[in-house]
């Protein structure tokens, strides 16, 4: 029997081969055998945020790390929003496709120069990227370049990397081209009989570039 693929796998990736490598094997069973198995709450709790804090002007939306759409999925429930999805594997793209909540879906590494011209994208969005073995603080400059002056920010940092993956030295190294950040901690899984889950914290990192 196959052993399932876990958070320990996700968080022990060191580059992007690794992660293209990981999700191409997890993309079709990663929604039932992680998501709805580990009680994950991230997806809609940064959606959550994101309808609380978002006025219409903030589009389009890009879903950085969108992975199979779980975001997008309850983002845009109604189906009217302009949400482009953007992940470094295509097979989880693939996944993300078949749930119709995308206007456009673009694999790429957001390390790297990420393919929207300047001030382009209203908003930005992302859960689960910025985490262990995934996505550091850098990456932050990128989506700063192609987002719309006064565009929201919702993203999910692990609690854990917040000052070691350098993200506190990056929002003070920002802070005179962003709002002051407002950060809700949560957690990323609800009620689970794994500790390992009860364990992750996450900062939802919510502000506007000026």
């Amino acid at each position: 029997m196959k052993k399932k693929i876990n958070l320990n796998d996700a968080y022990s990736l060191k580059t992007p081969g690794d992660s293209k490598k990981l999700y191409k094997k997890w993309a079709q069973t990663y929604d039932k055998d992680f998501a709805l198995s580990s009680n994950y709450l991230s997806p809609k709790k940064i959606a959550n945020f994101f309808n609380k804090y978002s006025m219409n002007s903030d589009t389009p939306i890009l879903d950085v790390g969108a992975g199979t759409g779980l975001v997008g999925q309850f983002l845009n429930k109604s189906g009217t929003k302009e949400i482009i999805g953007i992940d470094i594997s295509s097979d989880m793209l693939e996944m993300a496709n078949v749930k119709k909540c995308y206007s456009s879906l673009i694999a790429a590494d957001i390390t790297k120069k990420i393919p929207f011209k300047d001030a382009s994208i209203g908003a930005i969005v992302s859960a689960g990227t910025f985490t262990h073995g995934h996505v550091g603080a850098d990456a932050i400059d990128e989506l700063l370049r192609i987002t719309k002056p006064g565009g929201l920010f919702v993203l999910s940092i692990n609690s854990k990397v917040f000052i070691d993956g350098g993200f506190k030295k990056k929002f003070l190294k920002i802070r005179n081209i962003i709002s002051s950040p407002i950060f809700k901690e949560f957690n990323a899984h609800g009620k689970h009989k794994n500790k390992k889950y009860k364990e992750v914290k996450i900062l939802a990192s919510i502000f506007r570039k000026k």
